[in-house]
This record gives structure tokens, sequence and C-alpha cells, in this order.
């Protein structure tokens, strides 16, 4: 476990080296990357590993690799590193539900007859937007996708997330929000390589083939240096804008408005709308979110309802009725199950007083490391810390998606289990064992993990979004879990 005076050293004080306000200075022109105005310690540190990596001691050296003959190289590593490229697929939930009833069907209805679309995905990160995006229309349209011409774009700052984009193969963390029936639907698993190395989910070729890649920085949509602009029916930028100052989110978004085709919609984050964008473009208010048009759009009648190429599965009745939560001690729960090779992650430990941390900010700091590929990075990070936040469901429930996503099962199972312990309405907890415990062909555990987290998800209004669940509604986690049950009653009978 880290000391407490290292986590303070880290947690507190600016960088102490004189050229690094000169080199942030630099960084932030070079890429818009207003976000790190007031985080210089997340800067430091990304600046340091980057300084590792090249074998240099000080922010005056990396500043001259910067500007000499490696300097380009060495940007795209750079601009890599600082962009934090949180991505899974149907991110967002609310929007998706947006995209699926509302945007994508009165798309296709106004493009009917041209049967064309053009998709612009803008800071896809390693690709999870515009391949949900492909995953959509291709289940919206169906057999007929082979009569539309439908092109979907995804750009991004760094080539590192390109790259990876391009190979369309994703960890558990990416697909940590679809069931089993959805994964199995939409990938195939893959053996172990370097960077998974216990294999990974490979996006099927009919959904992969239809998002293409290019890099951009969003700069150069104001700065002259955008040569070919194109125009698009759909534009999404979620979660991208937080990196730029006020002037140059207004002129990004006035950019984007302006590359819409007559009738086309624009979605950006939830945390990113502004009143300011009023003067381009007309905000139109749907169900959990903002979506924006372009000012002159008429308002017109709601499309017609599209059933996807496979239709959801029907509720299926439960019986026997669900077993209740146990109330077993943990200890009990945990002596019950197989004794692992690797030893044991104590648990639970007696809470820590002296830390600076708060649970929410230790985890915002694992997420940031997951969302970016580094998996195992927030796997040691978190057990650095772990033992002092032993008595918080919601570390306990990333302890297992994390061991989960690095093949640690049991490991996964005893986090997932401790999270149920101190809070037995844990619906996501509750649903993700059941998720493992499916896989792991144990069928009656897993039937009664999903039948908790079904019923008491339904004990909820529908449209309620689900603590850690990604934007998960009660709804759709619940039409989820009733759909694993179903194959979990078809491989029964």
């Amino acid at each position: 476990m880290t000391v407490p005076m290292e986590r303070a050293r880290r947690a507190a004080g600016a960088p102490d080296d004189p050229v690094f306000p000169t080199l942030k200075a630099r960084v932030i022109a070079r890429t818009g990357h207003n976000y790190y105005e007031d985080k210089d310690d997340l800067l430091y540190d990304r600046l340091r590993k980057r300084m590792r990596v090249r074998g240099l001691s000080d922010c005056a050296a990396y500043l001259n690799l910067l500007e000499g003959a490696a300097g380009r190289e060495e940007w795209a590593a750079l601009e890599a590193e600082i962009t934090i490229g949180e991505t899974f697929f149907f991110r967002y939930a609310e929007q998706f539900t947006a995209l699926r009833g509302t945007i994508l069907p009165e798309l296709i209805e106004a493009r009917r007859e041209t049967r064309r679309l053009r998709i612009w995905s803008a800071g896809c990160s390693t690709g999870a937007e515009p391949y949900s995006i492909a995953i959509l229309i291709h289940e919206l349209l169906g057999e007929a996708l082979a009569d539309w011409t439908v092109t979907i774009l995804g750009t991004d700052l760094s080539a590192a997330a390109l790259a990876t984009a391009r190979e369309a193969e994703f960890g558990p963390w990416a697909l940590r929000t679809l069931d089993t029936e959805e994964r199995a639907r939409w990938f195939r698993r893959t053996p172990a390589r370097p960077g998974l190395p216990h294999g990974g989910y490979a996006l099927r070729p009919a959904f992969r083939r239809m998002v293409r890649f290019e890099r951009q920085n969003l700069l150069s949509l104001i700065d002259g240096s955008d040569r070919a602009p194109a125009s698009f029916d759909l534009i999404l930028c979620r979660n991208v804008l937080i990196y730029f100052s006020a002037d140059h989110v207004n002129r990004i978004v006035r950019a984007l408005g302006e590359r819409l085709n007559p009738q086309g919609w624009l979605l950006i984050g939830h945390a990113e709308p502004n009143p300011t964008f009023s003067q381009w473009l007309q905000p139109v208010a749907l169900p959990g979110t903002v979506a924006y048009r372009p000012s002159d759009t008429p308002t017109i009648e709601p499309p017609p309802v599209l059933i996807p190429a496979i239709p959801d599965a029907a509720p299926i009745p439960l019986a026997p009725p669900a077993e209740p939560i146990s109330d077993e001690p943990l200890g009990q729960w945990l002596a019950a199950m197989p004794a692992a090779p690797p030893e044991p992650v104590p648990f639970p430990a007696a809470p820590a007083t002296d830390h600076p941390l708060s649970p929410g900010d230790l985890l915002a700091e694992i997420r940031v490391l997951a969302d970016a590929g580094e998996t195992a990075r927030a796997w040691r990070r978190l057990h650095e810390e772990i033992d002092g936040y032993a008595t918080d469901p919601a570390l306990r429930y990333y302890e297992g998606l994390l061991a989960l996503d690095l093949g640690r099962e049991r490991e996964g199972e005893r986090a997932l289990r401790g999270a149920l312990f101190l809070d037995r309405g844990f619906i996501m907890a509750h649903f993700q064992l059941g998720l493992l415990l499916s896989r792991g062909g144990r069928r009656g555990e897993a039937a009664r993990a999903l039948d908790n987290a079904l019923r008491l998800a339904q004990g909820l209004p529908p449209e309620t979004i689900l603590p850690e669940g990604d934007g998960v509604s009660a709804a759709r986690l619940a039409e989820s879990a009733r759909r694993v049950l179903a194959g979990i009653t078809v491989s029964d009978a």
C-alpha cells in the first residue's frame, strides 16, 4: 500500500521544473488542449512518462527534442499520451437511445431516395463510437443495408488510438455495458496476444468495414488547415470539447454546424451544451439529451418506427421466483468458492483514515487509466489504495471489472461478491456477476444473480440511469438480463 506521505506528495503541488511553464504553454498552443491549464500535476505526469521513454531528465531537454529533427514523431506520441481516450461501446446510453429511436430513423427516411448516409465521429479515440454507430445502422436497415451507401468516418488526434481502432479488437473493459448475447452477435473471441494477454473481442467484418479512420486535429477546422471540408448527415463530437478554451469551443461547434447537410444532426457531450450554440444551430430536446440541427431545419412529423433486424428478446416468466439476496456473511460466500491459484487479495481490511483522496477521486483516477487502455496500470493503482477503502462498493465493483479485463476471473468474482456484500442493491454488480457465472457454465448461480438484477431494475422507473452503469437505464438493463436468462433457460431445456 502507498504510504500517506507518498500519496500526499503525488496529490499536491505543481512540478518545480523551471522550464515546465514554457513547455506547458507550447503543448497547449499546439494541441488546443486548454483542459490542462489548471492541471499541472496531470500534465507533468504524462510529460514525465514520455521523458522516461526518451531517456531525458528535464523539461528543457524534452522541449529541445520536440523542436528538433525528431519533433514530428515525438509530438505524435505526446499527443496520444495527453489525450484521455475514454471509450466503450454504446457510451452515453441516453444518446444512443435518441440515435436508435429518433435521429437515425429520421435520417434514413429523409435519405431514402438517395440511399446515402455520411457520418463523422470526431475524436473517436480507439473506435468504439463509430463502430457502435455501424452496429446500430446495420441493425436498423437489416438486409436493406446492401442497397445503401453508408460512410462512417472516425478521426482523432492520436495516431496510436487510430492504429488500435483499425485493428478493431477490444478487451472486456470496452464491452462492459454489453451482455453475453450482444458480445457473441457483434464480436468473436480472439486468442491471447501482446497487449491482450488473456484474449479479446474482434469486431465482426460486417461492422468493421463500414468505418474508415483518419488523423485530424479539430483545430484544423478553424485555423484554415482543413483543406477538404465535407458535409455530413450526422456528426458526433462527444467529450472532446472539454479540452479546448471557450473561444475555441464556439468556433469548432460553428465549423461543425457548417459541415452539416440540410436536416443533419450534431451530438456533443452531456457536459458540453452551451446557449451560445443556438446562434448557429437549432437545439432539439430529446429524452435525456440535447441534439443540434441547422438553424433552417423545418419541424417535421416523427419518422416511422424502424424495427431492428434482430428483435429484442421477449420477456420471459421467471420460475421459480428469484431467491432473495443472500444474508450470508461474506466469509461464508468466499469460503464456498474454489481455491484460486493466485494469492487472494485480502478483504476486507480495516479502513485507513490517513488517505487524502476521496473514493470518488480515486475512482476517477482509475477510470482515466482504464479508459486509456491501461487496465493493468489501473489495477496496480487500485491495489495500492484499496485497503483504505475496503467498505466502498463502487471501488470493489471496478476492482472486479478490471480483474475480468485482465483475465483474473476468480479475483473478479471475489470483488463483485464483495461489492454486493457491501451493497445488496447494487444492480450492476448483480448483472456483471451473472454474466461472469454464465460464461463459466455455472447456470444456477448465474440465474440467481441475473434474477436479482432484473428484480431490482424492474423496481425502478424505466428511465432511471443506474449507478456505475455508464449511462445504462433500468429498462435496458432489465432487457439485457432477460435476454441472458432466456439463453440460460434454452441451454437447460
